[in-house]
């Protein structure tokens, strides 16, 4: 619970009559978050879980007029705040300049909110936070910012470009401690206000929000690069996202471009140009806020990124707070690019990493095939993991399927080794005699349509269907056909099949035409599936 006011009644005082009554009658208030006001529409109050439209209270140009003159002025960014609090209200205009909607933020300091990274806090390590909007980004920086001045007792300077870490006015709030707060004038200035506060005021923290763009990027890394600790946000939700933002990369180290000898691209198994890192990442830690109390650690960005370029997805630590505290429910799984040893200690890996790629063992760590509790050892047995080909399909993608739905699964760069292939349809459809040739072998084969994580997701779900349902999947298949036939013979209605691949569709469509009856396939992969019809065939 935080000791500071939270500034509540002077954010309902900025607003209109008939919403300010409407929400002192709610009985969730403390959980209100922001209040939406468009012009010519109801107005809604969003709180943590539910949404409530007022569809009897539609926003006037009056309404709007009101909250204006109840606030500060809208800066360059179109923000402004109510002084002595954490509130903001961000202004949409018209194509003149209009006023015409506000988002209204209720902006909280809460204290321990961080208490499940404390022990990252106070490391002196850089530390940048990712989060969708809502997930508490702010509250965390603003918590931060106070532990490391009024606890750590470091020199700490909060670069504040919307006023949103410690509230409007001169007057910090006091949810900051006894941290500096330096204001941005405008918005676009952020890059120049953070080089000065590192010149200036003899930092030995700084705090930024919302690292946006390229000169502010590279603003951070002179400041890392001078010894000074580093903690910010950056608009992304993961460390993948990051990686592919041109603009903000330079925060994890950059990526670039490099052609490899001939003898080192064999030696790797890979093309000549591949990507790696350009240069040390500025931030040393990089936290996935997941939802409010639950989060990702990537402990070393360095080593993370590098196991990322080279197609070995990392398995971040998952910390959660519960009411005992905090827990962690999985454990950080990374190892180094080339880590002496591991043939030794992971046998079982190595072989499997050597047979996909046709080399001698190397000591990596295909950390996607790593699919036990964090906490528990990593498993010898590669016995019972689906080993899937992607062809034309995003390995990253499939990769971080994998790892996000902790799948029973790695992938293989062997088709011959391949339990399962999930592949695109357009390639698919194209070369499908190559695609068996080179497995030499019926393969379960999986299509997608599209290259997008969503459909890669479910033809994983498939898959790991269809392998749970075990060797006689085949026969189960063909049965359930076979019912199905007689029962549209009997009942002269249509009957659709459970989905499956096309290579189980193309033996039910043989079954169903052998007893002249007409088939089709019906829905979209991965859960492409026959339709038997009452149609009788000539």
């Amino acid at each position: 619970m935080s000791p500071y006011s939270d500034g509540l009644t002077q954010f309902l005082e900025v607003l209109p009559a008939v919403v300010r009554e409407r929400l002192e009658r709610s009985e969730e208030l403390d959980s209100l978050i922001e209040v939406v006001l468009d012009y010519g529409r109801p107005a809604e109050a969003r709180y943590r879980d539910r949404v409530e439209r007022m569809a009897d209270v539609v926003v006037s140009e009056h309404d709007i007029d009101f909250v204006q003159k109840s606030i500060g002025e809208f800066g360059s960014d179109n923000r402004a705040g109510i002084e002595r609090t954490l509130h903001r209200i961000s202004a949409i205009r018209n194509r003149h300049g209009r006023v015409v909607g506000l988002t209204c933020r209720v902006g909280r300091a809460l204290e321990g909110t961080i208490d499940i990274i404390d022990d990252i806090v106070r490391s002196g390590e850089s530390i940048l936070l990712l989060g969708k909007p809502g997930v508490g980004k702010t509250t965390k920086l603003r918590e931060i910012a106070r532990v490391l001045a009024d606890e750590v007792n470091k020199r700490v300077v909060i670069v504040d470009t919307s006023n949103e870490i410690a509230g409007d006015g001169d007057v910090p709030h006091p949810g900051i401690g006894f941290a500096r707060r330096m204001q941005v004038r405008v918005a676009a200035e952020q890059h120049n206000v953070m080089i000065e506060a590192v010149e200036n005021h003899m930092p030995e923290v700084i705090v930024i929000d919302e690292i946006g763009n390229e000169a502010e990027a590279a603003a951070a890394r002179t400041i890392a690069e001078r010894g000074v600790q580093l903690v910010g946000t950056a608009h992304g939700q993961t460390l993948e996202n990051l990686m592919l933002n041109p603009t903000l990369a330079d925060l994890i180290g950059g990526i670039q471009a490099v052609t490899l000898s001939d003898a080192e691209a064999q030696r790797r198994g890979t093309q000549k140009t591949v990507l790696e890192r350009k240069a040390p990442p500025t931030f040393d830690v990089v936290i996935e806020l997941l939802d409010y109390d639950r989060l990702a650690v990537h402990h070393n960005v360095q080593k993370t990124v590098d196991m990322i370029l080279r197609g070995l997805p990392p398995r971040p630590e998952i910390r959660v707070r519960t009411g005992a505290g905090m827990e962690i429910v999985q454990r950080e799984q990374t190892a180094e690019v080339e880590e002496p040893g591991f043939n030794q200690r992971f046998p079982a890996l190595a072989r499997a990493d050597s047979a996909a790629s046709g080399r001698p063992p190397r000591p990596t760590v295909p950390t996607s095939a790593v699919v036990a509790k964090a906490s528990s050892p990593i498993s010898e047995d590669l016995g019972n993991l689906v080993k899937i080909y992607p062809y034309g399909i995003a390995r990253t993608r499939l990769e971080r399927a994998i790892r996000e739905k902790r799948a029973p699964a790695f992938v293989t760069n062997d088709v011959s080794q391949a339990d399962a292939i999930m592949a695109i349809r357009s390639t698919y459809q194209s070369k499908p005699k190559k695609l068996r040739d080179l497995a030499g072998k019926p393969v379960n084969t999986v299509v997608v349509k599209s290259n997008t994580f969503q459909q890669i997701a479910g033809a994983l779900d498939e898959i790991i269907r269809q392998a749970n349902e075990g060797p006689d999947y085949e026969a189960k298949a063909m049965q359930e056909a076979q019912s199905g036939i007689e029962t549209v013979l009997q009942s002269g209605k249509p009957f659709e099949l459970s989905p499956a691949p096309a290579t189980i569709r193309k033996m039910q469509h043989q079954m169903a035409e052998a007893r002249r009856l007409a088939s089709e396939s019906v829905g979209d992969d991965p859960n492409r599936r026959l339709r038997i019809l009452p149609t009788r065939l000539a």
